[in-house]
């Protein structure tokens, strides 16, 4: 693909996150869309096949981008304890950098049929992933509890990041600092697993 390929492309996906998060998946247009990227409507198509394809195309740009600034972060070292702080930090970090993408991301892609029968995200297990096995490393130290499933300690911390950040982009009033949230957070998946 072309620089200037890649930057249609690229603006597609940006007026698509916007539009998304402005009007909601259903509601949300193709022709919207192309207005807000200053391309024909027709363009569009020539990049994607529909509008399924655009919102899952967003996701993946989304979780590559934050799977390798997660990886670099946590490859800086630390203990598992503190790498496990460094995740969720980086999670929440992302949350308040990019707001209507996370919105786009953990609320509209779920009015997706196609997106939740047919897609496998591959990139975002491998995200996960890195949860998994920052307990496994913390296992084999000593550190955290033997006991832990790696792979359901995984979803339940997942599972908290996702509703407090759902909770926090739907409140129009901020009501919560989400980085003090995060710590705490952090401090309780890290009491339970410890040794």
């Amino acid at each position: 693909m072309t620089n200037r390929s890649l930057d249609k492309k690229e603006r597609i996906l940006e007026a698509a996150t916007r539009t998304f998060a402005e009007k909601g998946f259903f509601n949300a247009k193709i022709s919207e869309i192309a207005r807000q990227a200053e391309v024909a409507d027709g363009t569009i198509y020539l990049y994607f096949k529909n509008k399924d394809d655009i919102l899952i195309q967003i996701f993946e740009y989304m979780v590559e981008r934050h799977l390798e600034n997660i990886r670099q972060a946590v490859a800086k070292g630390g203990s598992p304890e503190e790498k496990i702080r460094m995740f969720v930090r980086h999670h929440f970090s992302t949350v308040e950098k990019f707001p209507k993408l996370v919105e786009v991301i953990t609320i509209e892609l779920r009015q997706s049929s196609k997106f939740m029968k047919e897609y496998v995200p591959k990139k975002f297990f491998n995200y996960l992933g890195i949860v998994s096995d920052l307990i496994i490393e913390g296992q084999a130290s000593g550190v955290f509890r033997e006991d832990a499933d790696p792979e359901i300690t995984k979803q339940a911390l997942w599972g908290s990041l996702s509703e407090v950040t759902v909770l926090w982009l739907k409140t129009r009033k901020k009501r919560f600092d989400l980085q003090t949230c995060g710590e705490q957070i952090a401090e309780l998946y890290i009491r339970g697993l410890r040794a």
